[in-house]
Formats: C-alpha cells, structure tokens, sequence
C-alpha cells in the first residue's frame, strides 16, 4: 500500500503536535488504509472494532472521529441512529493539488 507522503509529512504533525490529538491521527490513518490502501471509498466500522484496531479506547475514538469532522478529514454516515457509522476518509490536499 502506498501513503501519500502528505498523510506522514504534514498531517501527523498538525493533529499530533499542533492540535495534541495523537489519536485523531491514528484513527485517520487506520481508516485511510482500510479505504484508500484498499482502493475503497468508504468502510463501515463500529467504534469498538475501530478502538480494538488501533489499541485507543472507544472514548478516544469517539472524540477523534469528532475532530477529524470538524477537520473535514472524515465524512460519516448512519442509516440509523443504532447503524454502524459508514466512513469516508476526505483527501483535501489531492483536491488543492488538482485546482
């Protein structure tokens, strides 16, 4: 599998470093695996199987699925409130990159 070097270059230091969320990052980076890696376009995953994967809590997942929402790294969708939440990994750097 391939990384974009922008996924260990620029992203890890701004979510480790500048915005203190070391789990923001390595819930982006299991899911950017399991979609882009995989050449999916999106992954369904409970939070207790994404906590189980990475080794965080499900709290900490909970908290950085939020910030890489308001971050515009991830899109979630549920059918329904008790569904388990579909995840699209955003790329926002290959959209600059294209303009």
């Amino acid at each position: 599998m391939r990384v974009d070097p922008y996924v260990n270059e620029s992203l890890m230091r701004d979510l480790v470093a500048h915005s203190h969320s070391a789990s923001a990052f390595l819930v982006y980076f299991q899911l950017y695996c399991l979609t882009h890696g995989a050449g999916r376009a999106f992954v369904a995953m409970s939070h207790a199987v994404l906590a189980d994967s990475t080794g965080i809590s499900k709290r900490s997942v909970q908290t950085a699925i939020g910030h890489l929402m308001a971050r515009r790294l991830l899109r979630c969708h549920k059918a329904r409130p008790t569904s388990v939440p579909v995840y699209t990994v955003l790329t926002p750097w290959l959209r600059r990159k294209s303009v």
